[in-house]
């Protein structure tokens, strides 16, 4: 009796994109204790598991304990990873 790849695959399909949902709901429920965001307006905000990694990052730097021109020095060195993160929050605030 052989292996059926494409259920096999199928099933592996949605058990990867159920393990992604979860972790982006336990992220954002994670990301709202700590913000004014609620668990919907981050996974609205930031669809994205890479996205959401990144709004992470860049809380690390604004809350770590470092100088103010530290932190924005850091901020510079990654403004590329940052910059559509920076713009969302901007565009959700203004």
């Amino acid at each position: 009796m052989g292996i059926d790849w494409d259920k096999f695959e199928e099933g592996l399909d949605g058990a990867i994109n159920t393990a992604a949902e979860k972790t982006d709901e336990r992220l954002a429920g994670r990301i709202s204790s700590i913000t004014r965001l609620t668990d919907d307006e981050i996974i609205k905000l930031f669809p994205k598991p890479s996205d959401v990694k990144k709004l992470t990052e860049l809380m690390k730097i604004v809350k770590s304990a470092g100088r103010r021109n530290t932190k924005m020095n850091q901020i510079v060195t990654n403004i590329e990873d940052f910059s559509g993160i920076i713009l969302t929050l901007l565009g959700k605030f203004a």
